[in-house]
């Protein structure tokens, strides 16, 4: 099995030659993203492994059908940069259902706590040898209300963590998870009293139709003054317009971000040489109570196993049996929706 791996990191190979070579499965290792121009380059391989930011359209999958690519395999849980119905009948696309819901969640609290109690600001304060306390006040996350839109695997862990620090839990989701709420701590309501009475949102839910844009200007509108937005999921989940006045007029009290809606040709690579064009990015980074980090929730070395190992036997699982339990149908659904583990 000869997979064409895209948009290849440094931190990406340890893991997958390791599990590569023990299942049989050969990687050829590329530095470009998937996309019309370099689709080329799958041709002759069994399949293509690729992340987030890789364009898989339409163009991208006629010609990967071209190249007589068998396989998608996503290595990672999220699938909107798929075009799933153009999929259907032409791709098998595999996915990573889970792989580290600590990584993300735990990465959620770090921003929202270096944000509400400035500690971004006093690092460099401190490197300067000034140790004046002015403008540091923060407050405490004991007894405020934190509202998690989705409650999968990654929010019922940050739920958790909220819980440990004596937060109040107002949930939503379209599937709630059965005995999450306790009708005290941790209740389901629907999404516009989470708005009115949350202190702090996070969103841990999949981009979809029904979720872009989720937090708009009217959403924003809903809030309370001074709520803090977190968002480790999908960028496009946030209007970034939107967001970027209600900080103006601040009805935002801080955003927390880890993904952003046009990160694509921005997240993962060095761009400081560079002048910045995104003018909405770069009014967002310039904020005092914005925090941006480059999608690097899922950054941990239990991660890269667990996305690493997954992948490897998704595909050694469809090749050796026709079928494997983390294929993706057209509209969305698993393999147990599938007739002999194929889209129909």
């Amino acid at each position: 099995m000869n997979i064409a791996f895209f948009d290849t990191k440094q931190y990406d190979i340890p893991s997958f030659e390791k599990y590569g070579s023990e299942y049989g499965v050969s990687f050829k290792f590329f530095d470009t993203k998937l996309n019309e121009d370099t689709a080329e380059l799958a041709r002759g391989y069994d399949g293509v492994c690729v992340f987030v930011n890789d364009a898989v359209n339409a163009k991208v999958i006629d010609s990967l059908v071209d190249c007589g690519v068998k396989v998608l395999a996503l290595r990672c849980a999220g699938f909107n940069n798929v075009d799933m119905k153009y999929a259907f009948s032409k791709l098998h696309v595999l996915r990573v259902p889970a792989y580290s819901p600590y990584a993300v969640a735990e990465h959620t609290m770090a921003p929202l706590l270096t944000s509400i109690r400035r500690i971004h600001k006093a690092y460099i304060r401190t490197r300067d040898f000034n140790f004046s306390l002015a403008g540091f006040t923060g407050f405490d996350l004991y007894g405020k209300t934190v509202g998690v839109i989705g409650t999968g695997k990654i929010g019922r862990v940050f739920i958790d963590i909220c819980r440990g620090f004596g937060m109040k839990v107002l949930a939503y989701d379209k599937f709630p998870a059965k005995g999450l709420d306790n009708g005290d701590t941790i209740r389901y309501v629907e999404k516009d009293e989470l708005f009115a009475k949350s202190d702090i949102i996070s969103l841990h839910c999949p981009l979809t139709e029904d979720t872009h844009h989720m937090i708009n200007e009217a959403a924003i509108e809903k809030c309370k003054k001074g709520v803090v937005i977190l968002n480790t999921s999908r960028g496009a989940l946030i209007d970034a317009e939107a967001l970027l006045k209600g900080i103006k007029s601040r009805k935002v009290g801080a955003a927390c971000l880890d993904v952003y809606e046009e990160e694509a040709d921005l997240f993962f690579e060095d761009n400081s040489g560079h002048i910045m064009e995104d003018d909405t990015l770069l009014r967002l980074i310039s904020m005092p109570n914005v925090i941006v980090t480059s999608h690097q929730a899922f950054l941990t070395e239990e991660a890269l196993e667990n996305i690493a190992e997954t992948t490897v036997k998704n595909i050694v699982g469809f090749f050796e049996n026709g079928q494997c339990p983390n294929e993706l149908c057209y509209r969305g659904g698993s393999a147990e929706d599938c007739k002999d583990g194929k889209c129909f």
